[in-house]
């Protein structure tokens, strides 16, 4: 009993401040205490410079040869297109109409990597799990980045071009954060005091302001309408993937907590960035909202799964 009740425990420690803080944002929006402007900005504000800033920390204080983990990598990176394409097959033939097939696979194997699954893995590891995943997370957003818009420019039959797909991830602020942050770290160059410090007031914020907005942007009214399309996406977003990723990885050998950051960000929900991706392109933006309100939901109760099972086997 008391072994359950230490698995039960670590398990709501990984999920129980996530359920907190995103309760917290929908709470705030319907009070008006959070409007759309402050959502909108506060947003822009993570995406931008806060989450950014804490990857570099993260990185630029690591040594790189010494934490990061190259087979996870690989793998992770591995698994994420093999996913990808057995997701396009199945979506051929059971996904109607064509122009949702897009939106439903990236809905399925696009995670929140940034927000929620990092909060995850901070809950869950401490600065150990931040290492660790920062590097993770950067490599495996420039993959999903580019299958998203291949995903999507197939069911709407669009074309992107690879110069503008390559602009998208050369701009994007976490790539850039990531990189910047890379020779710092292999070179093991000393930041002055006072700019570590401040990069670390701006780099603290980010998982808090990230989580009460992604509550607050959460629409559940929405989820009367695309209830097939959204149900299939949400099975394979936080029951299938998470369940070919992780039982690949433990086959594979990997334990503690390289297996736990793959499960964690694996079992994230749908990205938010899936959304404005899906609206730019002339998708259905209203399934892709869906989606991600759903995940986002289920998302904690599934990975409080994960987490006891791996846990009480032993294996994280």
């Amino acid at each position: 009993m008391t072994d359950f009740l230490s698995i039960l425990g670590f398990s709501f420690s990984v999920t129980g401040p996530i359920f907190v803080l995103l309760g917290l944002g929908v709470l705030l929006r319907r009070t008006g205490m959070l409007t759309d402007g402050f959502i909108e900005g506060g947003s822009k504000l993570v995406f931008t410079i806060a989450l950014p800033t804490l990857l570099f920390i993260s990185i630029a204080r690591t040594r790189i040869a010494e934490s990061a983990n190259a087979g996870m990598i690989a793998y992770g990176l591995l698994a994420t297109l093999a996913i990808y394409l057995a997701l396009e097959w199945v979506a051929k033939y059971i996904v109607r109409p064509e122009r949702d097939r897009g939106v439903v696979v990236q809905g399925a194997f696009r995670s929140n990597f940034g927000v929620i699954g990092l909060a995850y893995c901070v809950n869950a590891y401490g600065d150990a799990g931040l290492a660790a995943a920062s590097l993770y997370l950067g490599l495996v957003t420039i993959l999903v980045n580019i299958l998203g818009v291949i995903t999507l420019s197939r069911s709407l039959h669009r074309s992107q071009g690879a110069g503008r797909i390559a602009r998208g991830i050369a701009t994007n602020p976490l790539i850039i954060g990531i990189l910047l942050a890379l020779p710092v770290s292999a070179l093991e160059i000393r930041l002055p005091a006072l700019a570590l410090q401040s990069a670390q007031y701006v780099a603290d914020m980010t998982l808090p302001l990230a989580l009460l907005c992604t509550g607050a942007s959460l629409n559940f009214r929405s989820l009367r309408s695309e209830i097939a399309s959204t149900a299939l996406a949400t099975v394979g977003k936080l029951v299938l993937v998470p369940l070919v990723l992780t039982a690949g990885a433990v086959a594979l050998g990997f334990r503690g907590i390289e297996l736990g950051i793959l499960m964690l960000m694996a079992s994230s929900p749908s990205a938010a960035a899936g959304y404005v991706m899906v609206r730019a392109m002339g998708g259905n933006a209203a399934l892709a909202a869906n989606i991600i309100a759903l995940t986002t939901l289920g998302s904690l109760l599934t990975t409080s799964l994960g987490v006891m099972l791996l846990r009480s086997g032993g294996l994280i």
